[in-house]
């Protein structure tokens, strides 16, 4: 159901009296397996100064959590606004089903705005699928963006670059691909800096178009192979890393796994469950990976103030999942423990309420479909299942819901006080339960759900009804 008249009229006046206009520019930043660990997260490790002056500006929702741990299904659900597929493919299998509604660009280039992505916003770089990437009749999100440019460079397709290590190095023999590598050189010797060279060029572009732009950019890093220029790698050669919170493996039944993606590189023998050393090397170069991102998000940034665009635009930082460093012994996403599901969203906009303050609300990945609309002055379409975060946006305190979670094999509910993960039941066995109190120390190490089966009652009829029939 769309916005009526007096409330549309009431939206343009409050964008107006917030310093935007009702056609505002629209820059989405994507960062691909980034977890919390940036600054204004409080993370005393993290070397991230680009993306902290953004949230020092904006809203840093420190209660975000995504629909799915894994790439594909969690960019569904952002493009779409809607639950539904749990794979990797979910998009390219909605590319295929005619009666499919508006994707979030598609609401936006509707509406007289120059979309464009660049780098990885659905879950190829490039938005294409088939060999090596770029088959131009498997496109993943049909009518989408007005263009999707992409330099693969040395890397020579996208599947290469998706992957890439220095100076063109693609991912062939897994075992014999490094899975941590810094090289020395500049930005451009990663894929990451050519995503950064062709977003400026687009943003030059659009600057002198004179239209409103909803301009998407997806940055690999921190996706594993963790290879960075090395300078960001020397940045945290003496920075002192914490102890791994609940290193163990859990007890009993759960979600988790024994970290594939992880092992399918090489590691030279080593496994950082056993090897502390090694442990210490591997949060290096993810942290050293995140910089490395923050440092392309600020080139973005500092561009977008020097076209004088930045009193005009809505800028969105997004990750598209967590990623376990250690924690239940888990070196990957995957799971549905906090470690995978939880995720940065910052979204600042000229004129916001209490710039810089955080919003501890629960929300999730959905909630950024409507909140971009509104903020554009749109009608909100009726097929979407997120909240707009325009409440928190005006205050930090306003409560949030809950935010839904999958895998193929398990869905989790969390709520401000607990976390249910529903395994589902298979052939000739019941499903099982985990419940974590986030009120408690031992947090997500102790399921308690054999002693609160009344919570547990009540998450399982709330998973229900907020999943449907997408189950």
């Amino acid at each position: 159901m769309g916005m009526n008249l007096p409330g549309r009229i009431a939206l343009i006046t409050s964008l107006l009296a917030a310093g935007l206009t009702a056609s505002p520019n629209v820059l989405f930043l994507s960062l691909d397996d980034l977890r919390p660990d940036l600054g204004c997260y409080g993370v005393a490790q993290a070397s991230t100064p680009h993306i902290d002056r953004l949230a020092a500006k904006g809203r840093i929702f420190t209660r975000h959590y995504v629909q799915a741990p894994t790439c594909g299904a969690s960019r569904y659900t952002l493009l779409t606004g809607r639950y539904g597929g749990r794979g990797n493919n979910a998009l390219m299998q909605r590319a295929g089903r005619p009666e499919r509604t508006p994707s979030l660009p598609e609401v936006f280039r509707a509406a007289g705005y120059t979309t464009v992505a660049v780098g990885k916003i659905s879950h190829h770089p490039g938005g294409l699928a088939g060999t090596n990437w770029q088959d131009p009749a498997a496109v993943e999100m049909p009518a989408a963006w007005d263009r999707q440019p992409l330099d693969c460079g040395p890397w020579q397709h996208p599947e290469g670059l998706m992957h890439g290590l220095a100076n063109g190095a693609i991912r062939g023999n897994d075992k014999a691909y490094p899975a941590v590598q810094a090289v020395e050189g500049g930005a451009e010797i990663y894929p990451d800096g050519l995503i950064t060279n062709t977003a400026l060029d687009e943003l030059q572009t659009l600057a002198s178009d004179g239209k409103p732009f909803f301009l998407a950019i997806g940055w690999i890093r921190p996706h594993l192979p963790f290879g960075v220029p090395k300078r960001w790698l020397d940045l945290h050669a003496d920075t002192p890393l914490p102890a791994i919170p609940h290193p163990q493996k859990p007890a009993g039944k759960s979600t988790w796994h024994g970290s594939g993606e992880f092992f399918r590189y090489h590691h030279g023998g080593r496994d950082p469950r056993q090897d502390a050393e090694y442990a210490d090397i591997v949060r290096r170069h993810y942290a050293a990976s995140v910089s490395y991102a923050d440092d392309q998000v600020g080139r973005v940034l500092d561009a977008l103030e020097a076209h004088g665009l930045a009193e005009n635009t809505v800028v969105v930082v997004w990750g598209d999942h967590g990623w376990h460093l250690g924690e239940h012994a888990i070196w990957g996403k995957h799971a549905l423990f906090e470690e995978s599901v939880r995720a940065p969203l910052i979204i600042h906009h000229p004129g916001i309420a209490a710039p810089g303050q955080s919003s501890a609300a629960v929300v999730e990945t959905l909630d950024v479909f409507p909140t971009l609309c509104e903020l554009a002055g749109l009608d909100l379409p009726g097929f979407l299942a997120g909240s707009s975060l325009k409440p928190q946006l005006e205050n930090p305190a306003a409560v949030g819901r809950s935010a839904v979670s999958y895998t193929g094999a398990a869905e989790t509910i969390r709520t401000d006080r607990y976390r249910l993960i529903r395994h589902r039941a298979t052939a000739g066995q019941d499903g099982f339960f985990e419940l974590y109190d986030h009120q408690s120390p031992a947090g997500e190490t102790r399921n308690i759900a054999q002693d609160h089966p009344d919570v547990v009652a009540e998450l399982a009829r709330e998973l229900d009804q907020r999943l449907g029939n997408t189950r």
